[in-house]
C-alpha cells in the first residue's frame, strides 16, 4: 500500500486506510485499530473521531516512545487548532523531533540528554546540512516538544522533561524612512492598478499580507470609510505538498474594523467590483501571499527602495501611528492584538529623530 502521511495507507480497493494507535500488546508492541473511507479527507476526520471518542490506556507507558507520543499529541492537536498551526507542528515534528528521538522511549528522556539534542540543532540542525538553527528556530522547536511532554503527563503520567530553553534575543525590526515612504507612495499613487492600490492600503491600515489577501469588496464601506478584517490567505504545506487555504484571521482581536484614511476613498472607488470579488485581483480567486510578495518586491526596484520584506509596511505603519500620537491601546485594536504591550515590543521603533524630538523637550526647572 502507498503511504499517505502519518499511519495513512492508499489500499489496492482504491480506499484509505488510516491507523490509530490504542494502547499496547502484553509484548510491548503497539496495537493498532483501522479505519476505512473513499477519501483521504474522511480517514482523516474518522482517524479525529475515533481519537476523540478515547483510546485506552496503554498496558505499559514504559514502552512509550517519542515517535508514538508524537503522533498521539499530533491527533490531539489537529482538533483545536487550525490547518496552518496543525501544518507546522507536523513539519517540525517530522523534520527535526522524530530523526533523532523518535526511537527513544519517553521514561528514558533525561535533561542531559534534551540539553545535548538542543545544542546539535544549534550547532548542525539546519536541513540542509550546512550550519545550525537560529535560537528561535530552536525554541519553537522545543516549544512543540515541550507541548507533547505536558500531554504525555497528562495522559499517562510520565513526568515531564526539564531543559533549558535557548536563549533568544530579539532582532530589531527597521522601518521604512521618510524619504523611503515618500518614494513609494509617489510610485503607488502615480501608477494606479489593483497590486498598488493594495500595497498602499497596507501602508495606511497595518493589514499583514495574509489579511491583504483576503481582503473583499463586501469588506470595504467606503461610504463610512471602514474596512473589515473577516478572513485571511495562507500556503500551507501538508505532507510535502502545499495548498491557498482562505480562514480565519490569525486570532479572535485579529478580527476587527479599520477606518480608512479619507484620501484613500477616491483611489478605491475606482477600482470598486463585484462585492463578492476580491480587493487584489478583481474576481472570485484571491491571489497568495507569495504573489502579493514577488510584486511587492517589483515595486521596491521600480521606485529605488531598498529590498526589505512586506510585512515591514506594518511595522512602519505602527510606528508612524505613534508618531502621530496614537495612543497605544487604540494602536493594538488596530493591528488585532490581543495586547498593548505586544504592540509596543513589537512593533514600535523609535528613530533618532523621534528621540531627538522628545529630548528637545526638556529644559531647565524654571
Amino acid at each position: 500500500m502507498a503511504k499517505r502521511g502519518s499511519n495513512i495507507y492508499k489500499r489496492k480497493d482504491g480506499r484509505f486506510e488510516g491507523r490509530v494507535s490504542v494502547g499496547y500488546r502484553e509484548n510491548g508492541s503497539i496495537r493498532y485499530k483501522s479505519v476505512y473511507a473513499r477519501t483521504l479527507a474522511e480517514v482523516k476526520q474518522k482517524m479525529a473521531e475515533l481519537y476523540a471518542v478515547g483510546q485506552e490506556k496503554p498496558v505499559s507507558s514504559l514502552k512509550l516512545t517519542v515517535r508514538d507520543a508524537a503522533e498521539q499529541w499530533l491527533i490531539s492537536a489537529k482538533l483545536r487548532v487550525k490547518p496552518s498551526s496543525y501544518a507546522n507542528y507536523l513539519s517540525i515534528v517530522s523534520k527535526h523531533i522524530l530523526p533523532i528521538l523518535g526511537s527513544i522511549r519517553m521514561t528514558d528522556l533525561t535533561a542531559s540528554r534534551m540539553n545535548a539534542f538542543i545544542m546539535q540543532k544549534l550547532q548542525h540542525g539546519r536541513l540542509s546540512g550546512k550550519g545550525g538553527l537560529s535560537a528561535k528556530s530552536v525554541r519553537d522547536i522545543m516549544t512543540v516538544f515541550r507541548s507533547i511532554s505536558v500531554y504525555v503527563s497528562k495522559e499517562y503520567g510520565i513526568r515531564e522533561v526539564h531543559f533549558a530553553m535557548p536563549k533568544s534575543e530579539q532582532k530589531s525590526v527597521e522601518v521604512l524612512t521618510a524619504a523611503e515612504r515618500r518614494k513609494l507612495e509617489q510610485y503607488l499613487t502615480s501608477n494606479p492598478d489593483r497590486t498598488n492600490l493594495a500595497v498602499l492600503l497596507c501602508m495606511f491600515t497595518g493589514l499583514r499580507v495574509g489579511e491583504l489577501c483576503g481582503l473583499r469588496w463586501e469588506d470595504i464601506d467606503l461610504e463610512n470609510g471602514l474596512l473589515s478584517v473577516n478572513r485571511t490567505v495562507q500556503r500551507v504545506n501538508r505532507g510535502g505538498t502545499s495548498e491557498v487555504i482562505i480562514g480565519t484571521p490569525k486570532s479572535r482581536t485579529s478580527v476587527r474594523t479599520i477606518p480608512i484614511p479619507e484620501f484613500l476613498i477616491p483611489l478605491l472607488a475606482k477600482f470598486r467590483n463585484n462585492p463578492a470579488a476580491y480587493l487584489v485581483t478583481g474576481t472570485a480567486k484571491p491571489t497568495e501571499p507569495r504573489t502579493m510578495q514577488n510584486r511587492f518586491q517589483r515595486i521596491l526596484k521600480a521606485c529605488s527602495v531598498r529590498k526589505v520584506n512586506f510585512h515591514m509596511l506594518r511595522h512602519t505603519y505602527a510606528t508612524v501611528c505613534v508618531e502621530n500620537g496614537f495612543d497605544p491601546k487604540t494602536l493594538s485594536e488596530l493591528l488585532g492584538h490581543a495586547d498593548a504591550g505586544i504592540t509596543l515590543n513589537r512593533y514600535v521603533h523609535s528613530s533618532l529623530q523621534m528621540k531627538k524630538k522628545y529630548v528637545s523637550r526638556l529644559q531647565l526647572t524654571a
